[in-house]
């Protein structure tokens, strides 16, 4: 093997190991990938940064816009709410949650698909008497299982379908040319949930319904007059150093003052609001300067606050501090009132508590935190637990129409799929439905930079012939057999998605599939599109796919029930793409 061949795979296996560890952010990486590819001079400067003008990613960025637009006009809400309905049964719920939710996201990012819908499905359940925690894994898989329907249902079909453009001159898939393969791997996932899966799903409360216990250990204290506490901040008075509780808030003469920071200077009669677990009320009983307050209980039903559950991403900065370390309340304007993982709540000592990737936090804030946070790449999930009312439904049916126009204009044969995404996603601001700063917003900047880093990677692998020599490993396992070698690209692009992120896992795949088919003198065609597949058939882990790590918290699950359900699911999606492609697209 050249030395160059060797060098870039090993650059790949550090970027495989860094991705599988987690302990640094994706996209840095692969720009270091990147870095060293070209320092070596494996890759020119035109090849390392060619991925950022490919009409896959390109494309990618535009449909972000679009899904913004979605999100922000409400239209999502608008037509979950008609299409949910009041079912009696686990099997009867999911009968309308994962093909609507499918539906969605077939021609939506699934992301903020999920994001919107795991509130209202929480709430939907309780209200059905169901536990949210057999539905939402559902939820999660069905908007996997959608983004196959399409080829913008996810990002890697379109960096797929750019791959094949730009590596083998093939003229680009349309966005229903995969829907018979989608359709059919959809109806095996879906049936496999609705008979037996759900059935592998534990029945446990989430975070929300463990709200009943924080209420228990809510304590009213009130500043004596006279107290020596008066006159000195939070910080001073040592009130942000208390071993059982945390300050939540202030009621000052009638107003409410929450996520008070450190500084807040305290004032004769402040009735201060205190949050945590069963020694707190002892605790306080000893501080001296403080009164217990003559009424009791903390109201979280107030106009002036707002309940909001956040899921903390792998790109939070607060990652392995604690609660008190990081500073949140100061930093995020929110009070944690509880943290959940691994399906319980940790409800000890919460400033003590060690934040980590997928924590579910219940927060107490203003109305404004949703808004201001929800592109926050500290969080993968941003839900108001209460039902608040889209700045801009007006705008609702006018971005669901631009979304059809931008299906219905690609499926003539007016435009490519990327013109169609950039013009909706032009009229998507110039229309009003979301405003440019909203529109930058939407945008996933680490995505992209992913998407084209991979890019770049899989680059080095064709220039090199690394590539070639991994599909010539791959060859001696299957032979000729065109068939067996298909399953074989499909199993080992499933365990890189698993072990890194889909985008990644679709790029450095796809050179080894091509190389495979030219040894085999068939079309690249189906072996791309079963690497499309495979790249989204993430059921095992919650960390193998967003999505799955943003019901992880909500849902109370743990690894093991990702397991149980995933791997047959996992056996059943794939036996039928692996049968479906080479019928719809011939070796």
């Amino acid at each position: 093997m050249p030395l160059d061949a060797l060098l870039s795979l090993v650059v790949i296996a550090g970027v495989l190991a860094g991705l599988a560890l987690n302990r640094w952010p994706p996209e840095w990486l692969l720009l270091a990938a990147v870095s060293v590819l070209l320092l070596t001079g494996i890759l020119t400067p035109e090849e390392a940064f060619a991925g950022f003008s490919n009409p896959g990613m390109l494309t990618v960025a535009a449909l972000y816009v679009v899904a913004g637009g979605i999100q922000e006009t409400g239209a999502l809400r608008f037509l979950t709410e008609r299409a949910l309905g009041r079912p009696t049964r686990v099997p009867g719920a999911l009968g309308r949650l994962m093909p609507l939710t499918s539906l969605l996201s077939a021609f939506l990012n699934n992301t903020p698909i999920v994001a919107l819908l795991i509130g209202p499905v929480q709430v939907w359940a309780r209200k059905l008497r169901l536990s949210a925690s057999h539905l939402l894994l559902p939820l999660s898989y069905a908007a996997i299982l959608g983004g196959t329907l399409t080829l913008i249902g996810t990002s890697t079909n379109l960096v797929i379908d750019g791959l094949l453009q730009t590596r083998t001159g093939h003229p680009g898939l349309g966005i229903l040319s995969i829907a018979p393969v989608g359709l059919a791997v959809l109806a095996a996932g879906t049936l496999w949930m609705l008979t037996f899966g759900w059935r592998l799903l534990p029945e446990r409360r989430s975070l929300v319904q463990e709200l009943d216990n924080t209420r228990e250990y809510s304590v009213i204290m009130r500043v004596a007059e006279g107290s020596p506490l008066i006159g000195q901040t939070l910080a001073d008075a040592r009130l942000r150093r208390l071993q059982h509780c945390y300050l939540a808030e202030i009621e000052r003469r009638g107003h409410l003052l929450s996520a008070v920071g450190s500084d807040r200077v305290l004032q004769a009669g402040d009735r201060l609001v205190f949050v945590g677990i069963a020694d707190c009320a002892h605790e306080l009983r000893d501080f001296g300067g403080l009164e217990v307050d003559v009424r009791t209980g903390l109201d979280l039903q107030s106009h002036q606050r707002r309940l909001v559950e956040v899921v903390l991403s792998p790109r939070a900065p607060i990652i392995g501090q604690t609660i008190r370390q990081s500073h949140f309340r100061d930093r995020y304007k929110a009070v944690i009132l509880a943290v959940s993982r691994d399906g319980e709540r940790i409800a000890s000592r919460l400033g003590d508590t060690e934040l980590k990737v997928g924590d579910t936090l219940l927060l107490e804030t203003s109305e404004q935190f949703v808004a201001a946070h929800r592109y926050d790449p500290t969080f993968l999930m941003v839900s108001p637990l209460e039902s608040s009312t889209p700045s801009r439904t007006s705008k609702a049916k006018l971005a669901l129409t631009l979304l059809a126009a931008l299906v219905a204009a690609n499926l003539t044969g007016l435009i490519s799929v990327a013109e169609a995404a950039l013009s909706a996603a032009v009229l998507m601001v110039f229309t009003g439905c979301l405003t440019p700063l909203q529109a930058g917003k939407s945008l996933d900047g680490s995505v992209l930079v992913v998407i084209a880093g991979s890019l770049a990677l899989g680059a080095a692998l064709t220039k090199t012939g690394a590539a070639t020599w991994v599909a010539s490993t791959l060859m001696g396992f299957s032979g000729p057999d065109a068939a067996l070698a298909l399953l074989l690209v499909y199993l080992v692009t499933i365990l890189f998605t698993e072990l890194i992120t889909n985008n990644a896992a679709a790029v450095l795949m796809f050179p080894i599939a091509q190389a495979v088919s030219e040894q085999l003198g068939v079309s690249v065609l189906p072996f791309a599109v079963a690497v499309m597949f495979a790249a989204s058939a993430s059921f095992l882990t919650p960390l193998g796919y967003q999505t799955n790590l943003m019901v992880y918290g909500p849902g109370g699950y743990r690894l093991s029930d990702y397991l149980k359900a995933g791997a047959p699911m996992t056996v059943a999606t794939g036996s039928t793409a692996v049968f479906m492609i080479p019928l719809i697209f011939p070796f």
